[in-house]
This record gives C-alpha cells, sequence and structure tokens, in this order.
C-alpha cells in the first residue's frame, strides 16, 4: 500500500506529525529576528537534552560530520590519539584521524562485543609523559547493537588528566542517558535523524571549557567545521553559514515533545523497548549478536537461523508488511539483520514489527510455537 512504509531501522526514524507539520512551514529568512528566536529556544531546549550547561553548537551536517567537526577543532597534526574500534564507526573514526595526521592507537572489540575499559585504563596509565592527547568512543554502536561503557571509560580519562573525551553519541544521545556535565564529557556529537526524530541534516556538538582551551593551539585545517564560528555567531542567536532552516524549525517541535514526555521517561521507554525486542527474538528461536550485558537502548542485532539469510528476510518483510528494518554492514552483510527501537517509536510500533517479523519467519519456513515474539514483547511493554 503506498505511503505506509515503517521505518524501524536506526536512522532515520520516524517524524511525528507535529514535527512533519512544522517542517512544512515557508521558510523564513535565517537572518531575521524571528528565526534568531527559534533558534535561541532551540538551543536552550538542546542543553537541557543534553544535561548541560556548555555550548551545544548545530551544523547543516551528518552525526559524521558532528564527529569529524569534534575532532579536527581540538587537536593538532601529530597528537596521539586513542580510538575504541568495535564496529564500523569506530573504524570510521580512526579513519578520520589517520586522514588528518593523527597519532591513531586503535583499542580493538570484535564486532558484537563492548570495547574493554581496562585497555583504556592501562594505555591511559603508562602514558605517564601525557602524550595521549584525546580519547574518541561510540557510545552506542549502531553497526553491532553494542553499548561500551563510556562511564567507565571517562573515569580513566578524567584521572589521566590531559586527555579530551571525545563521544559519538549519535545513536545514544536521547536514547540512553548521557548526562554530559556529570561525567565532564568534553566533546559529545550526535545528529537529528536518529532519537531527535527528525529528518536527517542537523550535526550538534556539545563543547566543555576544556575543549575550548584546547581550540586555542589546534592546528589542524578547518573552515566550514571550525566550530569557534559557531560559538561565537551562537552568542547572537545565528550562525555563520546558511543552516537548515526548516529543520531547525521542526527540531524545535521535536524537542518540544521530548521535554513534554521527560527525559526519564524517554530513557525508559527505549529500554523498555529494548528488552522487549531481544524477548521477542529469543523466543523466536533467532540469535543476538551482542549479550544483555551490553546491548543498546536503541537497536538491536539480531542473527537469523541456520539456512536463512538475513538480506531474504528484510526484502520479505518489507515486500509483505512495508517494514524496513536494517541490513548487516561490512563482514555481517547478510549475516545480521538491525531492528530500531528508537526516537518516534511506541510500544505498538515494536508490536507491530514484531508480528510482521513472525509472519515473515514462517512465510520463509521457519518454525517456532505461534505468537511467540509477540507474547514474550508484550511481557516486557506490560511491566
Amino acid at each position: 500500500m503506498q505511503d505506509k512504509l515503517m521505518l524501524m531501522i536506526p536512522g532515520p526514524t520516524p517524524v511525528a506529525e507535529s514535527t512533519l507539520l512544522a517542517l512544512a512551514k515557508a521558510p523564513i529568512g535565517h537572518r531575521t529576528k524571528e528565526f534568531s528566536a527559534i533558534f535561541a529556544d532551540v538551543v536552550t531546549k538542546l542543553k537541557w537534552l543534553h544535561q548541560t550547561t556548555n555550548d551545544v553548537l548545530i551544523l547543516s551536517a551528518s552525526g559524521t560530520g558532528a564527529m569529524e567537526a569534534g575532532i579536527i577543532n581540538f587537536l593538532s597534526k601529530g597528537d596521539r590519539v586513542l580510538v575504541g574500534d568495535n564496529g564500523k564507526f569506530g573504524e570510521r573514526w580512526a579513519e578520520v584521524c589517520e586522514a588528518y595526521g593523527l597519532q591513531t592507537e586503535r583499542i580493538r572489540a570484535e564486532w558484537g562485543q563492548p570495547l574493554d575499559p581496562e585497555a583504556f585504563r592501562a594505555a591511559l596509565e603508562a602514558d605517564t609523559a601525557k602524550t595521549i592527547a584525546a580519547v574518541i568512543v561510540t557510545h552506542s554502536e549502531t553497526s553491532a547493537g553494542v553499548l561500551n561503557d563510556l562511564a567507565t571509560i571517562n573515569r580513566s580519562v578524567k584521572a589521566h588528566g590531559r586527555a579530551l573525551m571525545m563521544v559519538d553519541a549519535v545513536t545514544s544521545l536521547g536514547a540512553t542517558n548521557v548526562p554530559v556535565d556529570e561525567w565532564g564529557l568534553d566533546v559529545v556529537a550526535s545528529g537529528s535523524q536518529k532519537a531527535y526524530a527528525i529528518p536527517p541534516g542537523l550535526g550538534f556538538v556539545a563543547v566543555s571549557a576544556k575543549a575550548w582551551e584546547a581550540y586555542k593551539t589546534a592546528d589542524l585545517p578547518r573552515y566550514y567545521l571550525d566550530l569557534g564560528k559557531y560559538r561565537e555567531d551562537a552568542a547572537k542567536d545565528t550562525t555563520p553559514f546558511t543552516p537548515a532552516v526548516n529543520l531547525i524549525v521542526a527540531l524545535q517541535a521535536a524537542l518540544a515533545q521530548m521535554q513534554q514526555e521527560g527525559l526519564d521517561n524517554i530513557f525508559a521507554r527505549h529500554r523498555r523497548q529494548r528488552n522487549a525486542t531481544r524477548a521477542a527474538m529469543k523466543a523466536l528461536g533467532l540469535g543476538l549478536l551482542a549479550a544483555d550485558t551490553h546491548a543498546s537502548d536503541a537497536i538491536t542485532a539480531v542473527v537469523p537461523p541456520a539456512g536463512l539469510d538475513a538480506e531474504q528476510i528484510r526484502k520479505a518483510l518489507q515486500q509483505k508488511f512495508d517494514i524496513a528494518m536494517a541490513g548487516g554492514q561490512d563482514h555481517l552483510k547478510g549475516k545480521i539483520f538491525r531492528m530500531g527501537h528508537l526516537g518516534f517509536v511506541c510500544d505498538r510500533d515494536v508490536l507491530t514489527a514484531i508480528a510482521a517479523l513472525e509472519a515473515t519467519l514462517q512465510s520463509l519456513g521457519w518454525t517456532f510455537p505461534a505468537g511467540a515474539g509477540v507474547t514474550a514483547a508484550i511481557g516486557h511493554l506490560n511491566a
């Protein structure tokens, strides 16, 4: 049926009608008092979401653009950095660092396994000369459905003293508790198409006072992504370049809806839907790439039964029910599919997707007790 596509992927995520209506408004000038008032309100709301009094800067860019900006504004060529690499995005940040001539050391784990905080602690404690300038960690590794132990890693970074804590929070900010000020995180990047529940196109970077001190001597090349320009203009409720005006108007509506729900309720909803999804997959006899102890609140990576290709499942699910789930990346293509449960997703959406998945698996010849997945999910959603 036309126009019935249901997104159950880790981004873009579904968008509320009120947000879509805000997005559909006629554009206004970005140098007007009207836009400045909207911009100021959005920045205030972003600080609420980030649980910070620090700057939260808005870029017309993807989450990758926000992360690249976070890396290049506070480091200098030849700086030594530790990068956590247990998935596609940790791997990407290491590649960005290498592209800018940073001395990049990867702390690796297998896809589906969490980063080992002890490996970071050991490397940081061994650095008695304080040569490590930054530690870069993906909080929720979207490619594998893993939530890394950012809080523990961050404590070792704080004990080191010099290193900046840089965080990819693209699929955790707004889905999982990321208390920026309480933890003293220095650079936190995220993107609009995830838990913010607006279309792609905006990136966000929260920056600490410690990071701004590093900015003064950082020498990596930058122009459009020079966060100093964004900070200077944000103080005047404006932007250095033409922003994605309508997306910022839509963001105001989405953040207002998030404030109405409240942070604790938002985090509880994502955790509840994560638990329901994982219980359903187990009841259907499917595997999970990440263990319960380090499972992402935003995305569940599912291993299909032997004899069934993940791409076959995804294709049938979309053809029969117009429900989109994400595939595996790189060496996991065809070996896993990923169900997103973040942003503007309600319990009904989770149940619908699980029921459709059951029907799809049955049509492909996989047998299990009828209704097992839905029943297991209901047990968590009603808890």
